[in-house]
């Protein structure tokens, strides 16, 4: 008998590897950009708002209703994202798909926004 068929009859059993695939690849990278500009434009604005908070606090203008509204709306779109991401189709997706999807839905308002002030 050959010596590798002996091998692959007689020894421990180890399941198949699987390679990774060219587009799960692809996916990760879109996904990670998508969310750096998400976070990038989201820490420009907060940065911005910062700023103004201080100055309006310097000035002696009441400025927590603005404070409270700013992080009031960045908690209810990640509760937004949140609700999106256990969604029963949105689940099914993979780890990677999901991710890209749930950037793809974040990017474009705090970018546009950050866009606009900027």
């Amino acid at each position: 008998m050959n010596p590798s068929s002996y091998a692959t009859l007689y020894s421990p059993y180890q399941p198949p590897q699987r390679r990774p695939r060219r587009g799960r690849t692809v996916v990760i990278v879109l996904a990670c950009v998508l969310w750096a500009v998400t976070f990038g434009s989201l820490a420009w604005i907060t940065l911005l708002v910062g700023i103004v908070t201080l100055w309006g606090a310097a000035d002696g203008a009441p400025v927590g209703d603005f404070v409270l509204t700013y992080f009031g709306i960045i908690i209810g779109a990640a509760g937004a994202l949140a609700a999106l991401a256990f969604a029963p189709g949105v689940r099914r997706l993979a780890p990677a798909s999901r991710l890209l999807l749930l950037g793809a839905v974040a990017c474009p308002v705090p970018a546009f926004y950050a866009a606009l002030i900027g």
